[in-house]
């Protein structure tokens, strides 16, 4: 029996597909964002102090993460939407419009949490 439930709460195989590619994409940025002399470099042209990148990509790496883990989903997946919604409004806000990549990341994002949501409340059922 337990089983059986266990299995009903997963994702259709393109949506499982989707998680884990936008997962993986976001936290080798993150990874990269976090690590980069260059990103550093580039960060601190905004004139903002270097902790508030170390924290947006530490926030984005933990999201992330648990975004992949399938008991997790849910709780990384909303918590990754807010840290990619924190990200455009920082972009925006110093005139970096370029942000359709992170709308994109975000979109997925809840396309996944959408699904895992509506999985999760049907087996309750």
């Amino acid at each position: 029996m337990t089983r059986v439930l266990m299995n009903n709460d997963r994702l259709p195989a393109p949506l499982l597909v989707l998680q884990w590619v936008v997962g993986l994409v976001i936290l080798e940025q993150s990874l990269r964002f976090a690590f980069s002399p260059e990103a550093a470099r580039a960060f601190a042209k905004t004139g903002l102090p270097n902790f508030i990148r170390l924290g947006l990509a530490w926030a984005e790496i933990a999201a992330a993460i648990l975004f992949l883990v399938p008991r997790a989903t849910l709780v990384g997946g909303r918590f990754l939407i807010a840290v990619l919604g924190a990200a455009i409004v920082i972009h925006i806000l110093h005139g970096w419009f370029d942000v359709g990549v992170l709308v994109v990341y975000a979109a997925a994002t809840w396309a996944v949490v959408a699904a895992k949501s509506a999985a999760a409340e049907q087996q309750q059922r």
